[in-house]
């Protein structure tokens, strides 16, 4: 076969076959496809796309690209993924929880794409951790906390790797079929034994539109249950930032509130949901509302902290970080309150306005060979709805630099739309494809 011919005749939009994709998706493992040839091949999807056949072959191709995985535990091996979104750290805090409540979360996740932060990123924002780890030390890590969330090994669904990165520098993060592929290749590739799907709508998501996300949230379903890994997806709201903070460290000390107890937002909500879904669907507890309670309990005792605590030791994170987080993460030199010209209610966030803001501060990735800063971002964002008078502030930025400083609070200022009126309150789960 012939790279060149498969991408022409994915340009021309006709079908290509399963084994034309195992063969393109063997040549991104071992590197006998080029990177120009990766790039064009990621354009010819997203501009014509694979069809459904086409999808779930790309992405068991991407899956057995390199090894899999399996577990000998005392408990379901369950997961979850997000589509990316603004303030979106929800996976800090589900994994721990599920781990506490008798689960066990071999979280294989991924960097910063376009807007939007990435699990890793905010991981290595806590000092001495590393998420790359072998076979070996991922089990040890499971066996030790419950959970791990690290990257993808160069074993685990290579072909997706080498792709993933090709995506975010060539505009072709929003393709469906790639989205698809990307996700599952290495959730199959984890040997789960359930998985949730957080699709994420609205202004800081990919997916802008409902019927977008949910033709996402469809597609992942049925791709994921066809391959025998029981899935469900929620379609969640994303018009404003999940956490109040966006950045790597500033994300993370988020986290850790709601691992205290201190608090009780759109994120810790949404993780509930997700992981009441999740453990019901997988058979832990009979009623998704028993589970949500056991997930509640786990957070306000402590238990899910003390989870989180053992990850974070086991992949080289420091031995008291759960118990004094701010004396370990970073803090950008420039911090600035960004004050509002009018008084109003916040009535709209464009979250990828704001998320495209934190990567100019440096805490993403413009081109893939980029640094992250893990300090810089935004914290104590305006949430939507909430009444803010002249002068008051609609966010803190954390910069590196005076001059980024001041890009972020132009940035901030348009991103954030006051009105006399406050908006319809948004609802944070839209629909459940199972």
């Amino acid at each position: 076969m012939d790279a060149r011919a498969i991408i022409a005749a994915l340009r021309r939009g006709e079908t290509v076959d399963a084994d034309a994709l195992k063969w393109f998706a063997k040549g991104l493992a071992d590197q006998s496809v080029s990177d120009a040839q990766a790039g064009a091949f990621a354009m010819a999807v997203c501009l014509q796309g694979l069809g459904h056949a086409g999808r779930t072959a790309l992405t068991l191709a991407m899956q057995k690209s390199g090894r899999t995985l399996s577990w000998d535990v005392d408990g379901p091996v369950l997961d979850k993924h997000s589509t990316g979104g603004v303030g979106d750290c929800v996976s800090l805090v589900l994994a721990p929880a599920l781990a506490a409540c008798g689960a066990y979360v071999p979280m294989i996740s991924g960097r910063g794409l376009g807007h939007t932060g990435g699990t890793l990123d905010k991981m290595e924002s806590i000092p001495g951790l590393s998420t790359s780890v072998d076979e070996t030390q991922f089990k040890r890590i499971i066996d030790q906390a419950g959970c791990a969330i690290v990257s993808a090994s160069a074993d685990i669904a290579p072909a997706d790797k080498r792709l993933y990165a090709v995506r975010d520098v060539t505009a072709t993060v929003e393709s469906l079929d790639l989205i698809t592929a990307s996700i599952l290749s290495k959730k199959l590739a984890a040997g789960l034994d359930g998985l949730v799907l957080d699709v994420k709508v609205g202004s800081g998501a990919f997916m802008k539109r409902l019927d977008e996300a949910r033709a996402l949230a469809t597609a992942l379903v049925e791709t994921s249950n066809s391959a025998g890994c029981p899935t469900t997806a929620l379609i969640t709201d994303m018009n404003a930032p999940l956490a109040t903070s966006l950045g790597n460290a500033l994300e993370v000390a988020e986290v850790m509130k709601v691992l205290h107890g201190k608090e009780r937002g759109a994120l810790y909500e949404l993780t509930l949901a997700l992981g009441a879904q999740l453990l019901f669907s997988g058979g832990v507890f009979d009623s998704e509302d028993a589970a949500r309670e056991k997930l509640s309990n786990v957070i306000v005792s402590g238990a899910a902290a003390e989870r989180f605590g053992k990850m974070i030791v086991a992949m080289g994170g420091p031995l008291g970080f759960v118990d004094n987080p701010e004396r370990y993460l970073p803090e950008a030199p420039v911090i600035r309150e960004i004050t509002a010209t009018q008084t109003g209610f916040v009535s709209a966030i464009n979250g990828e306005a704001l998320g495209l803001a934190v990567v100019d501060l440096g805490g993403g990735r413009q081109v893939e060979s980029d640094l992250v800063d893990p300090a810089v971002g935004l914290s104590d964002v305006a949430t939507l709805g909430a009444k803010i008078e002249k002068g008051q502030p609609l966010a803190r930025v954390h910069a590196a630099r005076e001059g980024q400083a001041d890009r972020a609070a132009s940035a901030v200022r348009q991103a954030v739309a006051l009105s006399d009126t406050p908006p319809v309150k948004q609802t944070l789960v839209h629909e459940v494809i199972s």
